[in-house]
């Protein structure tokens, strides 16, 4: 059975079209106009004295509270042209400029939401929807409030096909919207109390197997994951690399004929560091 049921038929996974990109003086007219719809759903008075940081600030904040709800064909079109703007200003970076080691796995520190790999990997929660906490520093708020509104929408239409939240070490895909990757795959890693199960250690490991086997299907030829359930999740850092570096290993030795390429992606230096390790043996 296809790792797309029941979900596939309501989503669309099509090639998302790039827009024309803003000048620097059409910006803050896009962020004030995003800013009013935005106030303007929540019955609140749009007022435009603040700075265009403060603005754009809290055109993030109220994304983030935001219900997957119907958006405008023209507010769609004006959020994509601004976030896309802002996605070629943080700079691309190929899954090609960055070294490849042993079985095509490699480590790359920095911003995911630059990776043009063929699929990036959230670490989401059950509700698979996002953070809804404004502004939230967690990557599952990064990568949705750079990807855009339309992410939300195509997740709660993921939870509806389901018809429950999501289990953990299961992986669902939607498409990347305004990020240079073409698709986000999501999943959702345990939460750990005072100390790590084998359970939890079991899901965890399957976060990267079930992703790799969505990959596999799709035909996706670079993968990058970040680092799932360390933070706020509690899974400690290296134990958690070490778990995903092994599940990813041992799933290229099982499919010999893939050759995917597997970017682990880490922001912190001590998580870079732990990975450093851990690949250095292989």
């Amino acid at each position: 059975m296809s790792l797309l049921e029941p979900y596939g038929a309501f989503i669309d996974l099509t090639p998302y079209p790039r827009p024309a990109i803003l000048k620097q003086e059409e910006r803050e007219d896009a962020c004030d106009r995003l800013l009013q719809f935005l106030l303007r759903e929540r019955g609140t008075i749009a007022a435009f004295s603040a700075t265009y940081g403060k603005k754009r600030t809290l055109v993030r904040n109220y994304m983030n509270l935001r219900a997957p709800l119907p958006i405008p064909p023209d507010v769609v079109a004006l959020q994509d042209r601004l976030f896309w703007t802002e996605t070629l200003e943080r700079g691309i970076v190929s899954p090609e400029e960055i070294p490849s080691g042993q079985y095509n796995v490699c480590l790359w520190q920095g911003d995911i939401t630059r990776l043009s790999a063929d699929a990036i990997v959230n670490a989401g929660n059950k509700s698979l929807l996002g953070c809804f906490l404004p502004g939230h520093n967690c990557i599952d708020n990064v990568i949705h409030s750079a990807a855009g509104m339309q992410m939300r929408q195509d997740c709660q239409r993921i939870i509806s096909a389901l018809g429950r939240e999501e289990e953990n070490g299961n992986a669902r895909v939607t498409r990347a919207y305004n990020l240079p990757s073409c698709y986000v795959i999501h999943t959702v890693g345990p939460m750990v109390g005072r100390g790590v199960t084998e359970e939890e250690r079991a899901d965890l490991r399957a976060c990267y197997i079930s992703t790799l086997d969505l990959a596999e299907e799709l035909g996706i030829r670079s993968v990058a994951f970040s680092c799932i359930s360390t933070g706020v999740f509690n899974f400690p850092s290296d134990e958690a690399a070490e778990i995903a570096v092994g599940a990813v290993v041992n799933w290229k030795l099982r499919h010999p004929g893939n050759d995917i390429k597997v970017i682990f992606d880490t922001f912190l230096d001590r998580d870079a560091a732990i990975y450093k390790s851990i690949l250095g043996y292989l």
